[in-house]
């Protein structure tokens, strides 16, 4: 590592240690989002990592976010994957959004004044371009959403959706993106998702219920309609890098601390590091 992206990595381990770690049991018991955390980690930069400077980004690349994840995931993975979505969505209105969009939602996303969600997987249709049915309809300088989105990180808590919809004819050219803020007449939430762990992220539903937005709402304007697959899937491209650095992270916390105890816990005399077996399976 150079000298710059040691300090990338460092400053992410250390907000990691600090802030993430002593919390991560207890905010899952409770079922607690920790949005405060959250803001100063974006304080740190740790929202926009990869989004131009112009409007608030840090300017970073990917690798250096792929360093900044691994390193939060070993605090607490749920709560560096939810970051990782979050920078997803920051990246997809800077890149695709026209001039208004990113000058009126990139600086509130990098400093998670906004918080955002990502939202393409519905109750019939994972990433199948084909099955994907919540639509949009256009009538004179507004669009109408109907449909729902599942399993959706942040519904209900977020104050934007990057919601893939239904414009055209079946297939990937006929789905567009559209930004889509909370409280949004007809905009709903499900209940909370019973999981194995992961409480503290919600997930919920998002239900569009005749949700009317201006023409404006389409991510890159005009521009944008029938590309939302291939912004949905570029958006994916990136956050799958992010999700498999949480993954290593967490990996290698659950590895260094299992070696830290088997080293200090003794059995019939020795420690329980000396015993071939354990030490063959470490």
């Amino acid at each position: 590592l150079s000298e710059d992206d040691q300090i990338v990595v460092d400053t992410a381990r250390d907000f990691a240690r600090k802030r993430l770690a002593p919390n991560s049991l207890q905010w899952d018991a409770q079922k607690h989002f920790p949005v405060a955390e959250m803001t100063e980690a974006a304080s740190l930069g740790m929202a926009a990592i990869y989004t131009r400077e112009d409007v608030g980004g840090s300017g970073l690349s990917r690798i250096d976010g792929v360093r900044v994840f691994e390193e939060l995931a070993k605090g607490d993975p749920v709560t560096a994957a939810f970051l990782s979505i979050h920078n997803m969505c920051t990246w997809m209105v800077d890149t695709y959004g026209d001039d208004a969009q990113r000058q009126s939602w990139v600086p509130r996303l990098a400093s998670m004044e906004v918080i955002a969600s990502y939202c393409l997987t519905e109750p019939g249709a994972g990433s199948d371009a084909a099955a994907l049915a919540t639509s949009a309809r256009r009538e004179g300088d507004e669009y109408v959403l109907n449909g729902s989105k599942q399993f959706i990180s942040g519904g209900g808590v977020s104050g934007l959706y990057v919601v893939m919809a239904r414009t055209g004819d079946a297939g990937a050219r006929g789905i567009s993106t559209f930004l889509i803020e909370k409280g949004t007449p007809g905009l709903s939430f499900g209940p909370a998702e019973a999981k194995m762990g992961w409480h503290n992220q919600p997930t919920t539903q998002v239900i569009f219920d005749d949700v009317r937005v201006p023409a404006s709402s389409m991510l890159g304007g005009e521009a944008g309609l029938g590309i939302g697959f291939r912004i949905a899937m570029n958006g994916l491209n990136g956050g799958r890098l992010n999700i498999a650095a949480c993954s290593l992270g967490g990996a290698q916390f659950a590895y260094d601390t299992t070696l830290a105890y088997m080293a200090q816990r003794e059995a019939f005399g020795a420690p329980l590091i000396e015993e071939p077996t354990i030490r063959g399976t470490l």
